[in-house]
């Protein structure tokens, strides 16, 4: 990485405010969190803008950190994710990219699918029907990361998958929230 300044204008003509690419500790989310939040407080965002970006931020760096622990991939870099929050026509994107198992993608793409069909008022119904659900005693929360991003963000969920190797392919969640 020598050519710190070209990353630096690229960065800079994408609009690009934030990114880390590395391990997701609970540490480095909570500061990379921290730091986002005082940003935008910088910028005088309405409050609700940046309780939205942050609640986007941490929710998609938390389900990043679970998918990978509960999982325990191997292999060099299998255990690192990226995310970026940057800034664009008055919105907030807030993306977040890892590895995932080949055999997660279906259900990933029916869950993703299925949220992205809900409008404001499906969205609502969804989430508190997940709440009053049984959960997995396996699971690190009540499910309702995603149906939460969803309803703070300005459309749909965005999201792609790339073939990585027979096993892996690499999922990317890309969310836009608005401004205010």
């Amino acid at each position: 990485m020598q050519d710190l300044l070209a990353l630096r204008e690229t960065f800079s003509e994408n609009g690009i405010l934030m990114s880390f690419n590395g391990p997701f500790t609970h540490s480095i989310i909570e500061e990379i969190g921290n730091a986002v939040k005082r940003y935008l407080e910088g910028e005088q965002l309405d409050r609700g803008a940046i309780t939205d970006v942050f609640a986007v931020y941490i929710e998609q760096t938390q389900n990043v950190r679970n998918y990978l622990a509960r999982r325990k991939l191997e292999g060099p870099g299998r255990n690192s994710a990226i995310v970026v929050i940057g800034s664009a026509d008055g919105s907030y994107v807030v993306s977040s990219g890892n590895e995932i198992l080949k055999e997660d993608v279906p259900s990933l793409v029916e869950r993703l699918d299925a949220i992205n069909r809900q409008d404001r008022d499906g969205l609502k119904k969804m989430y508190k029907e997940q709440l009053r659900r049984e959960r997995d005693p396996e699971a690190s929360g009540a499910g309702v990361g995603l149906i939460d991003i969803a309803r703070r963000a300005r459309g749909r969920l965005e999201y792609s998958f790339r073939e990585l190797d027979g096993r892996h392919d690499f999922f990317s969640l890309i969310v836009t929230v608005a401004g205010g």
